[in-house]
């Protein structure tokens, strides 16, 4: 039986681990892969569960934008609409923890996504770090967007967010889920934040790309340990070259 290649930064569940281990970043492929065009899931969302409850991630043939919270995953399609994602569906890039905050911070009524940052930055001063971010509360502008299942050839990540759906929302609640990573995951995966959001009614969200509160509070949990999985026999990974800096193209594809 063949086994998984693992690349491993700083495991720390190898010996005497726990059922759900804490303080992990579990992620499976990288960013400048997705970026590339590898969307061919690796990983089911069944076996990502094993990783942790919470975190984001995309689907097979990038249909769409994942968000998983409460150990349940959602999938945000491309007619913006939420649906329970089937356990069987795979993912080519997805980050999860198990969700423990060491901190809770409140967010002021009209704080916009840079203000939210700064916070979050003064209260989890450590740049070299991973943290997991849980907001809920009410907003009074949500925006968002996903995207659209691809077909072979696939379309660098870039081009599909050209015309990526947008979603404009007003005075709803939600949950924000997401990653503050360090500026060493470039090319692994997105330097500074990366969030997506969850309606209260489960009925919209998708990747953030702007937004501002009414009423909210925020949960930090900051991880200091890393683990990253590679597709093992995918001829599409084999094949890219990974030494090209895709900054550029990140930069256009989150904001």
């Amino acid at each position: 039986m063949k086994k998984a290649f693992f690349v491993t930064i700083l495991l720390a569940f190898v010996c005497g681990c726990s059922t759900t281990p804490k303080n992990i970043v579990f992620q499976t492929s990288t960013i400048d892969a997705l970026l590339a065009g590898v969307y061919d899931g690796n990983m089911s969302c069944g076996s990502l569960l094993k990783h942790g409850d919470f975190g984001i991630g995309t689907f097979d043939h990038l249909d769409g934008e994942m968000i998983v919270v409460d150990g349940e995953i959602y999938q945000v399609r491309s007619d913006g609409k939420v649906y329970m994602a089937d356990l069987s569906l795979n993912t080519p890039f997805a980050t999860v923890c198990n969700f423990d905050p060491d901190m809770a911070i409140d967010i002021k009524p009209g704080s916009d996504f840079k203000t939210v940052e700064a916070l979050i930055n003064t209260c989890a001063p450590n740049p070299n770090l991973f943290c997991a971010i849980k907001m809920a509360g009410h907003f009074k502008i949500m925006k968002t967007r996903s995207v659209p299942a691809q077909t072979k050839p696939y379309p660098p990540l870039s081009d599909v967010t050209k015309n990526q759906p947008e979603f404009e929302m007003a005075d709803i609640s939600g949950t924000i889920v997401g990653f503050r990573c360090p500026a060493f995951v470039k090319g692994i995966n997105v330097p500074g934040y990366h969030l997506h959001f969850l309606s209260s009614d489960h009925t919209q969200g998708g990747h953030i790309l702007s937004f501002e509160t009414t009423s909210c509070s925020a949960q930090i949990d900051v991880l200091n340990n890393y683990f990253l999985t590679l597709p093992p026999d995918a001829t599409a990974f084999a094949e890219l070259d990974l030494s090209k800096d895709r900054s550029q193209e990140l930069n256009s594809v989150e904001k």
